[in-house]
């Protein structure tokens, strides 16, 4: 049996979230520049992104570039503005063909005015493709998502548009930059690093993590499948107990 035969398909995780990392060190690794892996990463972004969607995963959301990565050195930085540039103009065919639609989440008016204008004329031609929507995390910060939400509604409440009694974790929710989406219900994170970086804050709160030596250029579809399967076989209490979860007790 293949690793793609043990899923259950009817227990996928509906939103899978990625930290995709270690193409520097996996360039280095091979005498390259960091850009060398950068560039090797557009092919495992094809694979997984293809492979989720077949599979019937229905939000996928790649940490792209965080507001933390401004602060890399500027070569790298627009070296990496133009490969996004470049790749979201040949990958959005793709996406056409794969019925997949193309959103953004984090400070996207910080990005440079050519990168903006692709990414959001790529979003607006896969609007309506309704297979799998991939959400690219650009120029995004947990903490500043968090702050922003808080300022929105601490200006309602400064307006009396809203009491401080209704704000709730649903309210809350609802002004993210992921108000539209469910939150991830699995993680993954590549090249042996075991933290979250700043990403998702809020929304990981009870989220399953899964950690792989792997570098992101490395990853591929069958390291998908495992990451799944490792998944459906944990059980996911939310704060109750085993006997409460087996018994389908919610209180």
């Amino acid at each position: 049996m293949s690793l793609k035969d043990k899923i259950d398909l009817n227990r996928l995780p509906s939103h899978i979230a990625i930290i995709m990392d270690g193409n520097g060190r996996w360039a280095k690794e091979k005498g390259k520049n960091r850009i060398f892996g950068h560039s090797n990463g557009v092919e495992s972004v094809r694979q997984v992104s293809e492979c989720c969607a077949e599979l019937g995963v229905k939000h996928m959301t790649l940490y792209a570039f965080s507001t933390e990565n401004w602060n890399r050195p500027k070569l790298e930085v627009v070296a990496l503005m133009e490969l996004l540039v470049m790749t979201i103009r040949k990958e959005t065919k793709t996406l056409m063909e794969n019925n997949i639609r193309l959103k953004a989440i984090g400070n996207l008016n910080t990005l440079p005015s050519r990168c903006y204008n692709e990414l959001m004329e790529s979003i607006e031609i896969t609007k309506n493709n309704t297979r799998m929507e991939l959400v690219l995390a650009l120029s995004y910060s947990g903490r500043d998502e968090i702050i922003q939400t808080t300022k929105k509604l601490a200006t309602q409440v400064a307006n009396g548009e809203l009491n401080t009694e209704d704000i709730s974790e649903e309210l809350f929710s609802s002004h993210l930059f992921t108000h539209d989406m469910p939150d991830p219900e699995l993680l993954i994170r590549t090249s042996g690093e075991h933290r979250i970086s700043n990403f998702l804050l809020w929304q990981l709160a009870y989220t399953e993590f899964y950690f792989t030596e792997k570098y992101w250029p490395e990853f591929r579809k069958e390291d998908v499948y495992e990451a799944i399967i490792n998944y459906q076989n944990r059980e996911r209490r939310f704060g109750k107990t085993s006997e409460q979860v087996s018994t389908g007790d919610a209180k």
